[in-house]
Parts: C-alpha cells; sequence; structure tokens
C-alpha cells in the first residue's frame, strides 16, 4: 500500500468534512441538528396553518362586480401552494427559517378594497397583487430594498423586533377570544372575553392549554410548542365530541373530520389579469399598485429584522447578510401569489414560533414548506387545529421576543420616543407598516428639531415622506 501523500492528510484536531444536510445548511455552524429543525419546521406550520382556512374565508366572502366569488377548497389549495413552494424557497436560496404564506391584512385590502371598493373583478384584483410583487422584486435587484433596510437606525430595528413580540402576543389574544371588540357604543376599544368575563369551553381550553404549554416551555422540555399544540387540540376535539356540538370559531375546527384526504383544487392557477390599468386608468392604477406594495414592503423588512435577531443571523451591525436573496424571494412570493389567486405572499411573523424552538437555518423552512405541501392533500386533517390551541404558542413567542427592549436608549427622550413608537403603534393598528412609519417619521421630525438633519440617511427622508403621505391618503 503507498503511503498517502501530504494532501490527502487530514490535519489532526480538524472536524470531519460536513456532508449531506449538514453542508447545505450548515447545521453544525450554527448549532442545531436535522432533529431541532424538524420540529421548529413543524412548530412554524401548525403556527400558521390557520391561514389555510382564513383566506379562504375572507377572499372568498366578497363577490366581484360580475357576482362571481372565489370557491373556498381553490383558494385553500392555492394558499398552501404558495405557502409550500415559496417557504422551501427561501429555506434553499436564504438558508434562513422564515415561512412565507398570503398575508393577514393584504387580502383584506385585495378583498375589500380592489375587488369591494374599486369593483375590480377577481382576475384583474390578483393582476394588482402579480404587478406590486413584480415591482418590488425589481427594487430588490436594483439594492434599493436592501439599502433601505440598511438605512433604520439600530434603536429602531430593536424596537420593531419588540413590536412584533407585543403584536404577536395580541394576535393570540385575539384569536384565542381572550381579547375581543366590544359592542358597539362602548367606550373602549377592546374588552376581556365575552362581555369582560372569561366564559365558555373555548376559553376554557384556551386557559388550559396556555397552562399546559407554559409548563412544557419553563420546563425546557424538547418540541414543547408542538407538545402544546397538540394537547390542546386534543382537549378541544373531546369538548366538542362530549358536546355534540361545534363550539370553535371555524368551521371543522377541533372536531374529528369524516375524511383523512381531499383532492387539491388548482383552478384558480393563472386565473389573473392586468386588465386593471386600462380599467382604472394609468394613475388610480399606479397608486393603488403603489398603495399595496407600501406594506408589503415594509412588512416584510421588519419581520426579517425581528426574527433575524431572535434566531441570530444578524451580523455585528445588526444587519442581514442574505438579505438581498431573503426580500427576492419574499418579492417573487407576493406575484406567485397573486398568479394563484390566494392573495400577495409575504413573510410570517409566526416564524419566530419555529425559531423559538430552536429553528436556525433554512432546513427549519423546508419542513415547513413540506407541511403546506402536504395540507394540500390532508387539508381536513389540518383543520382540526383550533386558535385556541395556537394562541398560547403566540403569547410565549411574544416574551421571548421583548429582550431587547433594555437596550433601547431610555435615556434620551428624543432617541427613546421612535423606537417606543415602533413598539405600541404595531399592536394597537393591527400592522408592522404602521408601526415602522410612525418610527421613521418620528425620527426625522426630532433629528430636524435638534438641527441633526444632516446625519440623516438620504433614504430615510424618502421614506419619512412616502410614510406621511400614506397616512394621509390611507
Amino acid at each position: 500500500m503507498s503511503e498517502p501523500t501530504p494532501t490527502e492528510l487530514t490535519p489532526v484536531g480538524s472536524p470531519p468534512p460536513a456532508h449531506g444536510l449538514d453542508a447545505w445548511f450548515d447545521l453544525k455552524g450554527r448549532g442545531t441538528t436535522v432533529g431541532r429543525e424538524v420540529v421548529a419546521g413543524v412548530t412554524t406550520f401548525m403556527t400558521m396553518a390557520y391561514i389555510l382556512f382564513v383566506n379562504p374565508l375572507i377572499l372568498g366572502a366578497v363577490p366581484d362586480g360580475t357576482g362571481a366569488t372565489l370557491p373556498f377548497a381553490a383558494v385553500m389549495t392555492s394558499t398552501a401552494l404558495v405557502a409550500g413552494l415559496m417557504t422551501i424557497a427561501m429555506g434553499l436560496v436564504a438558508n434562513v427559517p422564515l415561512a412565507l404564506a398570503a398575508g393577514m391584512g393584504l387580502n383584506a385590502v385585495v378583498a375589500f378594497q380592489l375587488v369591494a371598493a374599486l369593483k375590480l373583478p377577481w382576475p384583474e384584483a390578483m393582476g394588482v397583487v402579480v404587478a406590486e410583487g413584480l415591482l418590488i422584486a425589481g427594487l430588490v435587484a436594483t439594492g434599493f430594498r436592501e439599502a433601505v433596510l440598511r438605512a433604520l437606525p439600530d434603536a429602531i430595528k430593536r424596537a420593531v423586533a419588540i413590536g412584533i413580540g407585543l403584536f404577536l402576543a395580541f394576535i393570540g389574544l385575539v384569536n384565542a377570544g381572550f381579547v375581543t371588540r366590544p359592542p358597539v357604543g362602548s367606550p373602549v376599544p377592546v374588552q376581556l372575553g365575552d362581555g369582560a368575563h372569561l366564559v365558555g369551553w373555548p376559553m376554557a381550553v384556551f386557559l388550559l392549554g396556555f397552562l399546559l404549554t407554559t409548563a412544557l416551555f419553563v420546563r425546557r422540555v424538547r418540541g414543547a410548542f408542538v407538545l402544546g399544540i397538540l394537547g390542546t387540540t386534543a382537549l378541544a376535539v373531546a369538548v366538542n365530541w362530549l358536546r355534540d356540538g361545534t363550539v370553535f370559531t371555524a368551521p371543522g375546527m377541533a372536531r374529528i373530520p369524516t375524511a383523512l384526504v381531499a383532492a387539491p383544487d388548482l383552478s384558480l392557477v393563472g386565473q389573473f389579469s392586468f386588465g386593471f390599468v386600462a380599467r382604472l386608468g394609468w394613475t388610480t392604477a399606479a397608486l393603488t399598485v403603489l398603495s399595496l406594495m407600501l406594506s408589503d414592503f415594509f412588512d416584510t423588512m421588519g419581520t426579517v429584522v425581528a426574527v433575524g435577531r431572535q434566531a441570530g443571523f444578524l451580523d455585528t451591525k445588526g444587519e442581514v447578510p442574505q438579505a438581498r436573496s431573503i426580500l427576492l424571494v419574499d418579492s417573487l412570493a407576493a406575484a406567485l401569489g397573486g398568479a394563484a389567486s390566494a392573495s400577495s405572499a409575504t413573510t410570517y411573523i409566526e416564524s419566530a414560533s419555529g425559531v423559538a424552538e430552536g429553528g436556525r437555518t433554512g432546513l427549519t423552512s423546508v419542513v415547513t414548506g413540506l407541511c403546506f405541501l402536504l395540507a394540500m392533500a390532508f387539508s381536513p386533517l389540518a383543520a382540526v387545529v383550533p386558535p385556541q390551541a395556537t394562541a398560547p404558542v403566540l403569547v410565549l413567542v411574544g416574551l421571548l421576543m421583548l429582550s431587547e427592549i433594555g437596550a433601547l436608549p431610555w435615556g434620551e427622550p428624543a432617541d427613546a420616543l421612535p423606537p417606543f413608537l415602533a413598539m405600541i403603534v404595531m399592536p394597537f393598528t393591527y400592522s408592522i407598516t404602521n408601526g415602522i412609519g410612525a418610527a421613521v417619521v418620528a425620527h426625522v421630525v426630532l433629528a430636524v428639531v435638534r438641527g441633526r438633519w444632516r446625519e440623516l440617511h438620504p433614504l430615510l427622508w424618502v421614506c419619512a415622506v412616502a410614510f406621511i403621505i400614506h397616512f394621509a391618503a390611507g
């Protein structure tokens, strides 16, 4: 046997070369394992699965000018298809634990503004979404979107993460029915439970699920969030079975399905049109696309910064090294969502639930995406999980995202006000974009008042003007 040449020798003490999943996703380098990433991916899916049923309910609630409505099964299939494909793309291209799906809020704009108010037929309304996604993709290609992300002050970026944490907790409490909207004429905007009382089986299920998930979480049980969701769902199914009636909010929620498999309905894929330009005129059409783009533009940026800080993939300057790849996938997801009639797809803040379970790489996203693709066939089974089962996870993830609050510049009021506005405006207005906008405008105005306007990045002036127009025009 011949002696190995020096180039064939392995240095003493060097780690073995990575192979397979580890080589692709750098699992060891990010301190994670395949098992941990799988659990994280499933957690993210289960926390986001509600969109499969809420999106068809919102988009299907409004007939267009021709009387046409979007069928529930077809919208659900498109929602799962877009979420699955683009979440997998996010994992493979950007190698980050971020998941995408049809954006809540954006779908309401499509249904109630584009279709109900502007009287666009559904294919043309989805054409607006496609145009908006392609426009943002162009801004990514030119580096503009990434430059705006880098121009945001570090304090505002930190506050965005905190604000999204509060936003997530608020979403969880609202989804569970713990916080509700009072009757018309009430002197307060929100209330506790039903008439300021915590009553009913859904509330009992949420509270018991919260105690179970919290107990697993504080004892650091691996997969605590998944186990909490499964345990709470089992309790909800038992309650429905014993009562022989649906007591949860959405059809089929927390009920044993009569079938496990349903054929996917792909009839809406490709049903979009750019005829909205001729119908609305160039000026109105351009403003419509830009207004939708503004929300999508900043929602994603806020989510990327917040989840990135929690997952630890920001660099020492608080910036996102993979920003261009992340933003490109997100932009193309918006266009694909419109092309499939699922509304604009965007990066989800619920991705933080998988990160809280230890997800650190794109493998988490790949697992989440595969779950969405499987849901196209197993939609009856996915419908079992009620919002009362996922709400505890959102509340606890909100807790985890408040860790940056001590790093904000509380000593100087002028420095503290912009991040403070970012933190409180997000949950109180139910919008990430509004929170970032309030912070940016305040930052620019205070810099001018203090005579420090020369220190402002030019893009902050552009953003401030855009947000002022956004807030004034609606």
